[in-house]
């Protein structure tokens, strides 16, 4: 028995006002050959095949194109939702797309339902493992919300209300594996104690949970997650996996390999998890320095191929107001086969600007000055700037001049 277990797609994704579609397209395309290649049994998608729930039309449509162009491998897919999914979005193709071997589990039944638990064949027909479909778990599926409680005793309600999910889930499993020498296979979307996160991660259960300690997960031969984008094994385990995003979704991630887990059973247990490497589309890269030292590491690029061109995030060390660094920085790369999508000072110089400004009383500064500060202080890129700089100016001369606007 062989399954693929990847996650967080976040189809749609704008990354700084860029699109995703043409990674999202190669890494699609080479799943589909990865699947041939390993003669995969099935594929379990742990949560956030989308990155927002009404996503755009080509993120659907390549979704939908990939279940359909996974059909001719007779391998089965199994969509789990996550936080950044929509329930109705899932929903609204579900019945269709299970005509096309395809189960998408978006939320979890109501408390008298019993969980639902899925029998995955092997190519031959003959039973491979049974499938726990745990979806992201919404606080509002689980509890019924209590007057007067606390928040540490919400935190606690909620995580024995997983905890009891996951326990009736696999109780299921078993009931349906009886006596039979098959493993059970559980998901989860969600933060698990221990676990190494990234920027582009959004908390989930702000202000209740942080993180579901791995130990209350059921005795599963393998849980399959979704959520933290970094791939990883939790707590020194090797049967519970994080299998991270295909692509990387924010600067930090640009730098360890990308890859799905080929999960592996035999005899009904777990035999071992190979992550297989995705190849990198897009190439990110973060800089950080001085302007003279920034100079220098720019250079490397210039053998570089030019397409397609490296988003950089360059985080600047320069007591030079950021509007002017830009600038030379936009001439620095000017040749060079990159794009600058963002540009920002380190985070020390941020913490000396905000201690500057602190001692300054407005007395000190021009209405200008102080409107290039907030300019600095959103990051706007030289572009907006130039658009914002005009409409500024006249609303400053109508404030100025009300008679000569009456």
């Amino acid at each position: 028995m062989r399954l693929i277990h990847t996650s967080d797609w976040h189809l749609g994704q704008n990354f700084y006002t860029k699109s995703r579609a043409a990674e999202h397209h190669a890494f699609l395309d080479w799943l589909l050959e990865t699947v041939k290649q390993q003669r995969a049994d099935a594929i379990i998608v742990a949560g956030d095949i989308f990155d927002t729930q009404f996503p755009p039309s080509y993120a659907r449509e390549c979704y939908n194109r990939f279940v359909v162009n996974l059909q001719a491998t007779g391998c089965p897919l199994y969509i789990l939702g996550g936080n950044h999914d929509g329930v109705a979005t899932l929903n609204e193709s579900r019945g269709l797309l299970a005509c096309l071997n395809t189960q998408v589990t978006a939320s979890i039944p109501p408390e008298d339902v019993p969980p639902p638990v899925t029998l995955i064949p092997q190519r031959d027909g003959t039973p491979g493992a049974i499938l726990c479909p745990v979806p992201f778990l919404r606080p509002r599926d689980l509890l019924h919300s209590q007057a007067g409680q606390s928040a540490s005793d919400k935190q606690q309600n909620l995580l024995e209300a997983i905890a009891a999910y996951y326990q009736r889930s696999y109780q299921a499993a078993l009931a349906l594996r009886g006596d039979r020498p098959l493993p059970i296979i559980m998901t989860g979307h969600l933060t698990t104690v221990g676990a190494a996160t990234s920027d582009a991660v959004r908390d989930i259960y702000i202000g209740t949970l942080d993180a579901f300690p791995a130990s209350r997960f059921p005795a599963a031969d393998y849980i399959a997650l979704g959520h933290i984008h970094r791939a990883q094994a939790v707590g020194g385990s090797q049967h519970i996996w994080y299998s991270g995003s295909p692509i990387a979704l924010s600067f930090d991630e640009s730098g360890p390999v990308k890859s799905v887990n080929l999960v592996t059973f035999a005899e009904g247990k777990l035999a071992r998890v190979t992550p297989l490497p995705v190849p990198v589309t897009q190439p990110l890269a973060t800089l950080k320095g001085s302007l003279d030292s920034l100079t220098r590491q720019l250079n490397d690029w210039q053998s570089d191929p030019a397409s397609p061109p490296c988003w950089l995030d360059i985080e600047i060390n320069s007591d030079d107001l950021l509007h002017d660094a830009r600038q030379q920085i936009r001439d620095i790369t000017a040749p060079l086969p990159v794009e600058v999508l963002l540009v920002r000072r380190s985070r020390e110089q941020r913490q000396q600007v905000i201690a500057r400004q602190h001692s300054e009383t407005l007395s000190e500064l021009s209405v200008q000055d102080v409107f290039e500060r907030r300019l600095d202080a959103a990051g706007a890129g030289e572009e907006q700037r130039t658009r914002l700089r005009p409409l500024f100016a006249r609303t400053l001369e109508t404030l100025n001049n009300p008679e000569e606007q009456a």
